[in-house]
């Protein structure tokens, strides 16, 4: 998933040389920011209503996109010095399903594009939007049938408990100062209490503006190699993250790639330090609308004019590494994953959630086995968000606008 690639592949990269922190989220760009994940919100309200026993997974997955480019469709349509402000999905639309860890979003082709949801599958929705670059990803996970009344119960409800106390440990933790191996300490206890593992080696990421994937990162379950490959970073006031809870109920987090003709991988980006002239005018074509269609952001196959014609282009374009796939990966069979997506915003005045709370997660539908017992973590579950604010505090005239786009935010939740 996304890892906050909304999800990078979950394949370790060396980070470069750590940048300088990001200048403060302006007021705009944080406004940006939150109708994106508005927008993002709204798709996943309609998919959880969707995910019914006997839904196919091809059909959530074209209605997710459908909905974000529906969304995106009706704010910012005013040029701005004569050029239109790009908008769109910035994560094409997923619905992987039980064992399946991420990345699922069919073609019209595929063997299992028919695909149907059953009672009590572990259904993780995972989707994105940007509004002029700037973009919100979120996932969430739910288990169709379950209720307060008919509560989720076993492995399935060990895994989504403990990714879920993950996810709100890790918003506690992603803050100006904190380092990024804390988040990835602090998931790995909470896994461990509700005997679950994080997916291993899976990657969250620093966000701006076009870049859902920058080189300050996060991972979960490292091996001994995979930790030796990404830096050190330190979370500062002004950053962006993508940050991507994977659980699973098995005793490793070790995951597979499906291959063909199980399943073919549709979920692609653009690499942005790659450059190859392509040899077939077919592929240059294709490239020339991934550039248009999807710029900088993920784009699923589907989406493109021609799937058959799409195929042969974006087969030269990933041989030549112009373009990244995010693979659909698996845990081995009889072991459920749960997932949830946030992208959250390092402010003066503390975190702000840009993606919204999930819709379909509630204590009363979950009764794992187990609890977190962890003193330190249990007391940082107690803490808010974010600080109450201190009133007669001076702000500069950049500070007050941020400020304000913040508070407006905060009351559109």
């Amino acid at each position: 998933m996304s890892d906050g690639t909304t999800t990078a592949p979950p394949v370790v990269e060396k980070a470069g040389t750590e940048k300088a922190a990001a200048p403060g989220t302006s007021a705009d760009d944080l406004t940006k920011y939150k109708v994106a994940g508005d927008i993002v919100h709204s798709a996943i309200k309609r998919l959880v209503e969707l995910s019914v026993e006997g839904a196919k997974v091809f059909d959530l997955c074209v209605e997710g996109d459908k909905l974000i480019e529906q969304g995106t469709g009706l704010v910012y349509n005013k040029a701005v010095k004569g050029v239109k402000i790009s908008k769109g999905l910035a994560f094409p639309t997923s619905i992987s399903v039980n064992n399946v860890v991420s990345h699922f979003s069919p073609l019209p082709s595929d063997a299992l594009s028919s695909l149907t949801l059953s009672k009590d599958d572990v259904v993780k929705i995972h989707v994105g939007a940007h509004i002029d670059g700037f973009a919100s990803v979120s996932a969430e996970t739910l288990v169709v049938g379950a209720s307060e009344e008919n509560p989720v119960t076993g492995p399935r409800a060990d895994a989504l408990k403990a990714a879920w106390t993950a996810a709100e440990v890790a918003q506690r933790l992603i803050k100006a100062g904190e380092k990024n191996w804390t988040v990835t300490d602090a998931v790995n206890k909470v896994a461990t209490a509700f005997g679950t593992k994080p997916i291993e080696g899976m990657l969250s990421c620093e966000q701006s503006k076009n870049v859902i994937d920058g080189k300050k990162r996060i991972i979960l379950n490292p091996s001994e190699g995979s930790r030796s490959g990404v830096d050190t970073a330190t979370f500062a006031e002004g950053d962006v993250w993508g940050m991507d809870i994977l659980i699973t109920s098995g005793p490793e987090g070790r995951v597979r790639a499906i291959q063909a003709p199980d399943s073919r991988t549709s979920i692609y980006q653009k690499a942005s330090d790659i450059t190859y002239q392509l040899k077939m005018k077919t592929s240059r074509a294709v490239f020339s609308e991934i550039q248009k269609k999807a710029g900088a952001f993920p784009f699923n196959v589907r989406n493109l004019e021609d799937e058959k014609r799409s195929r042969v282009g974006v087969q030269e374009a990933e041989q030549h590494g112009l373009l990244k796939p995010y693979e659909v990966q698996v845990t081995p069979a009889g072991t459920f994953v749960a997932a949830f997506h946030f992208t959250i915003a390092l402010l003066p005045a503390g975190p702000l959630l840009i993606s919204q709370p999930p819709i379909w997660y509630k204590p009363e539908k979950v009764k794992a086995e187990k609890e977190l017992e962890d003193p330190e973590l249990k007391e940082l579950l107690t803490k808010k968000l974010r600080e109450p604010k201190k009133k007669n505090k001076k702000k500069t005239a950049g500070e007050g606008e941020v400020a304000e786009a913040a508070a407006n935010a905060e009351s559109t939740e």
